[in-house]
This record gives structure tokens, sequence and C-alpha cells, in this order.
């Protein structure tokens, strides 16, 4: 991929807040190369959709600037909207009409005609494997198979750039693996630009070349997550305590801690405590017996090589989890509700990751965080 050409996507310093105060968009800056697949990852709320609205022209910034396929979003949104395929959270796909008959009627929305419009809608049918059910009304279609429909009613008109937008959210896991199988065809084979937004961990890790994580209304990293991933070195070491931890049992933690061989950084989060060691079953003897001696009961332990969750705490400053139960707490789902969460105490515009209440984030090897 040649370094000179232009992004297929690309957004500086989006703003966004809805009535009431609430933040939607917090200075988000964005960059998908061309012919790649980008996962934009966050628990809802966190901006993901609302970042699509406004690259898809369908909300405005209040403030920032955003290009797709080289056209400006706000100058020229007619000009975006023929370069882009969108496959929204809900189904765009009329449940009475057929599943050909769908197709037929979004290629004639985008000047397609004829012969040529009867070819491309046969060959997404058979692509999406929905040959047999083309003439049945989409209402008697299972989830998965209009999951498949929506993709290929996002391609008729073969865009430059794919918006994917929680494309496998109600889909069982066999309909999932399905799906993640098309997405990968549709990147490797046929060069397409494709942004995905999702909250599934594993789903970004296995479709994306390179993800954004969003947190706040804002990118916290970005990178190949295989990158990220390694950069968190040796082992990640989850522990959930019987009793949450104070300000006081916080502190007791991090000198117990900062005591061990090979312990490389610690995140304290009230019943849960996050280490990562250079070798983590090696450290886990002598991690439980410091914190047996500061009086700390552990109810549960593991240990893994780092995920995305762990990048996730790292730079986020809390586990995802509890993102998407905050998430779903103040804002339910941003898709349908058009809102992010409410900026709240340690969570204002500028506060840096991981300094919010409640939360230790302790470098052994550099001080505090």
């Amino acid at each position: 991929m040649s370094g000179t050409r232009a992004p297929a996507v690309e957004a500086r310093q989006l703003i966004k807040t809805y009535p009431g105060g609430v933040t939607a968009l917090n200075g988000m800056d964005l960059t998908v190369e061309p012919g790649t697949v980008l996962g934009l990852l966050g628990p809802n709320g966190a901006g993901k959709s609302t970042t699509v609205k406004i690259l898809t022209t369908l909300a405005r910034p209040d403030s920032g600037s955003a290009t797709v396929a080289g056209h400006d979003v706000l100058r020229h949104p007619d000009r975006v909207r023929r370069a882009i395929g969108v496959v929204a959270q809900n189904s765009g796909a009329d449940p009475v009409a057929t599943g050909r008959e769908n197709l037929r009627l979004q290629g004639r929305l985008h000047g397609l005609r004829g012969a040529a419009l009867d070819r491309r809608a046969d060959e997404l049918l058979e692509r999406f494997s929905l040959t047999d059910a083309a003439r049945r009304p989409v209402k008697g279609y299972s989830g998965g198979m209009r999951r498949r429909l929506d993709v290929a009613l996002g391609l008729v008109h073969r865009p430059e750039v794919l918006f994917l937008d929680e494309p496998t959210t109600g889909l069982d896991p066999e309909a999932r693996g399905a799906m993640w199988d098309e997405i990968g065809h549709l990147a490797g084979e046929e060069g397409l630009t494709i942004l995905l937004t999702t909250h599934y961990l594993e789903e970004a890790d296995r479709l994306a070349e390179r993800v954004a994580i969003v947190d706040r209304g804002r990118i916290v990293v970005e990178g190949a997550p295989d990158a990220l991933k390694g950069e968190l070195r040796g082992d990640a070491v989850h522990l959930e305590l019987r009793e949450p931890l104070g300000e006081g049992g916080r502190t007791l933690i991090t000198g117990a801690l900062g005591a061990l061989p090979g312990v490389r950084e610690a995140l304290v989060d009230g019943r849960r405590i996050s280490v990562r060691a250079d070798d983590g079953a090696a450290a886990m003897p002598a991690l439980l017996a410091a914190l047996e001696r500061a009086g700390v009961t552990v109810a549960a332990a593991t240990v893994a090589r780092p995920s995305l969750d762990d990048v996730y705490l790292r730079y986020a400053g809390r586990r995802y989890a509890d993102a998407e139960a905050a998430g779903a707490r103040t804002a339910g789902d941003e898709a349908d509700a058009g809102t992010a969460p409410r900026t709240g105490p340690g969570t204002a515009p500028g506060t840096a990751p991981g300094t919010g209440p409640g939360t230790d984030s302790v470098s052994l090897t550099g001080g505090a965080r």
C-alpha cells in the first residue's frame, strides 16, 4: 500500500453533544487507509455509532471535520453517499418484499437498470447463499439470513467504503462465525475499505487489521491487535477478591506487589486486581502470599496471555465488561437512543484514562501512572 494514497476515511477532532449535555464525541480522530479493515471497538455508548452516523452523513458534528473517499461529509454529502455502503445495526430490508425484490429496489435507487441490475442481484444472492430464499418474503428469514441480506444490500452499487455497524449483534454463534468468514472474504478478495464497529472483543481481534479502541467519545489507543497485545509483555494475572478494597486497601496492595520480582504493572479496581508479570505462573505463589500477608482474601485467580480486554484495561483504566455495564445503565444502546453516557466525575473532557475515582493504576517500573 502506497503511503502517498489519501486515507479512505479521515476524521479530525469531531465533537458531538446531544440535548441535555450528553457528550457522544469528545475530540474523535480517526484514519482508515484504503483497502484495510479498521475495527472501531468500544462498549455501548462509547461513541462508535455516533461516529458512523457523522461519516455516513446521517448526523452533523458540532465541530470538527471528516472526509470519506476523498469527499467532505459536510460540503459534499451526496458524493459521500454514492461512494459508501452502509449496514446499520437495524435491518433496512423491507420484510414484506422478497430478498430479490429488496436487492432490485436498492439497485434502482443507485441507478442500475435492466440486465445489469438482474446480474448484480443474482450475483449477490449467490455470494451470500440466499439463492434458494430469493423469492421468499424477508419476514420469513432467519436472523443470519437477514444479516447476510443487509450486507448484500450495502454492496449492490460496488461502494469504495463499507460501514458495518455492529454486524453480528443478535446472531447466534454459528451465524456470527459465518458472517465473520464473509467479511474476511470481502476484505481479502475485493480489496474493500471496511470500517467495522463492534463491542465484541473477539470480533475485532479476528477481523480487523487495525483496531481503534473508543472510550467516552475518543480513541484511547490504535494499532494492530497483535501489536497492541504484544506491548503488554509477559502474562496477565487476574485476581478476584472476596471484598472490594477501599483507598487504604489499594495502598496496601501497591506496597505488597511492589516488593515482588517480575511484576511489571498492577491495576486495582474494587474487587479486581490485574497484574502484568514476566511469568504469571511463576509469580502466582508469591503474589498470593503477599496478598495474604496484607490481609486480602482472593476468591479466584487466572493467568493468560494479554488480550484486547487487557489492552482496554491498560488504556481506558477499567475492565471492558464494567464499561459495557456502565454504558447500558447510562445510555442503553447508543445507536437506538442516539446518545452516549453523560460526562461525570472522573470522565470530564481532558481527563486522562484510568484517573477516574475508584481506580488505582500503578506502573511498578515507572511510578504512578
